[in-house]
Parts: C-alpha cells; sequence; structure tokens
C-alpha cells in the first residue's frame, strides 16, 4: 500500500498575514484587487486542482552547489518562447510562395511597423538558442547528469537538440533569397548521402525530385507545425522529468556516508 506524501507547504511570502491589533477595518482599494485574485484562483483551482501540480512542480529540495550553469536550460525555454512569440508576428505578413515569399520579407523589414525589430529578434534569436541549447547538453553531460535515473531525460533533451537544429535549417530557406536558396540545395544534398534514409529524406524536404514551388511550402509547414509542436510536448515532457527525479549535484561535491549531506570535495 503505497503513502500519500503531503504537499509542500506554501513560503511564508506567500501566506496571508494576520491583522495588527488596532489596525483599521477600512478595506483598501489594493486589498479589494488581492482578495478579487485570489477569489478567482481558488474558483479555478477548485475546479482544476492545479495548485498541487504547481506546488510539486516549483517548491521542490535543490542541491546545494548549484549556480548559473544549472540557468541554461531556463535560458533555452525563454529563448524558445521568444522564437515562438516573433514567429507568430512574422507569419502574420510572410506568404510562403515561390513568387511572394522575398518580396514579403522585404516588406516586413522595410515597412512594417517594428517589422525590422521583430525580424532581427527571430534571426539573431535562433543563433542565440543553438549556442544555449548546445551549452545546457554539454553542462549535462560534463556534470554526468545523464546517468542514473535520468536517462531518459538525456533522451529527451538529445531529440530537443536535433529538433532545434531542424528548425533552424528549415527557417534559413524561408527569405528565399539567392543565400537560402543554394545553401539549402546544398544542406538536402548532404542529407541525401546518408545511409539507408538520406534519399528518402531529401525527397520528402524537397517535396520530389526537384527543387520547385512545393519546396518551399513544405519547408515552412515544417518549421511553422510540425517542429515546434514536437518541441513543445517535449519541452513539457522533459520538464517533468526534471521535476519528478530532481536536479544533479555538481560533480566537486561528493555525498557523506554518514550524514547523507553533500560535501565539497578535495
Amino acid at each position: 500500500m503505497t503513502m500519500k506524501l503531503p504537499l509542500p507547504p506554501l513560503p511564508s511570502a506567500l501566506q496571508p498575514k494576520p491583522k495588527r491589533p488596532g489596525e483599521s477595518e477600512r478595506v483598501r482599494p489594493v486589498d479589494q484587487a488581492k482578495e478579487a485574485g485570489i477569489a478567482t484562483i481558488d474558483w479555478i483551482d477548485e475546479r482544476t486542482s492545479l495548485s498541487g501540480a504547481l506546488r510539486w512542480t516549483m517548491f521542490r529540495k535543490v542541491p546545494k552547489g548549484t549556480n548559473w550553469f544549472y540557468t541554461l536550460g531556463s535560458a533555452t525555454l525563454f529563448a524558445f518562447l521568444s522564437q515562438a512569440v516573433t514567429g507568430v508576428f512574422l507569419a502574420m505578413y510572410y506568404d510562403p510562395s515561390p513568387t511572394r515569399a522575398y518580396e514579403s520579407a522585404r516588406h516586413i523589414t522595410n515597412e512594417v511597423f517594428l517589422g525590422e525589430f521583430v525580424r532581427g529578434m527571430h534571426k539573431w534569436g535562433s543563433t542565440v538558442m543553438v549556442v544555449l541549447i548546445f551549452l545546457h547538453m554539454g553542462r549535462v553531460f560534463f556534470f554526468g547528469a545523464y546517468k542514473y535515473p535520468r536517462e531518459l531525460s538525456w533522451i529527451t533533451g538529445s531529440v530537443l537538440l536535433i529538433l532545434t537544429m531542424t528548425m533552424s535549417f528549415t527557417g534559413y530557406l524561408l527569405p528565399f533569397d539567392q543565400r537560402s536558396y543554394w545553401a539549402t540545395i546544398v544542406g538536402v544534398n548532404i542529407n541525401g548521402t546518408g545511409p539507408l534514409v538520406g534519399p528518402f529524406l531529401s525527397d520528402f524536404l524537397r517535396g520530389g525530385s526537384e527543387f520547385g514551388a512545393t519546396t518551399l511550402s513544405r519547408f515552412y509547414a515544417i518549421h511553422m507545425l510540425l517542429v515546434p509542436g514536437g518541441i513543445i510536448a517535449l519541452i513539457g515532457f522533459h520538464l517533468y522529468l526534471v521535476a519528478r527525479l530532481g536536479t544533479t549535484a555538481p560533480p566537486w561535491l561528493r555525498a557523506s556516508s554518514d550524514t547523507g549531506h553533500l560535501e565539497e570535495r578535495v
């Protein structure tokens, strides 16, 4: 028979403060707004029971010795969210057709309000996301966080790395200028040299045996729908595993055989 562990208590900063003796009974608008917000949250929580899941996810023990290296995963998540938001705004003006793609990209850059800024965020954000995910994977590897019982976290992270590279590759063609066109041809031909699945993968990306009108729309669908959907699903599962299994202590700390606490390795 399994024992159900109690939920961790709320931090003192989140608990309601008792009224002090002699405090005025006059209700301020700020207090009314707080009470309305609390009532709304209670109404939602009564019907969804999300508070237990949020406490389980957010209020958990963190091993001693964690540092800024442990923020690389959160930074990668923030970079993905930035890419998703800017990508939605760019998709409002982009036309994925061979005759209009370059003109729509030029229109976004030169004529749309803050278009150059949003497109620049999306362009350089893709590079930042790739760099961050490589740094995060490197931290996990060198800190030994891929070992038991976190092998599945490592596998999902590896798949997320592949999907991130796929999204960068498919997004490079979308401006449909000379550089992106010929670079994508080279990339697809390199994929075609892979064993067994290489030729089939190249035909799938091109939408046939040659580059054509279908190629751009296929890259756009993969970039906007297929890959982001997979990334969102895997991020959710990856975060669940991180919350479920906890965070690995730094390699320069070792567990004490007597107390079970972490001690600095000399």
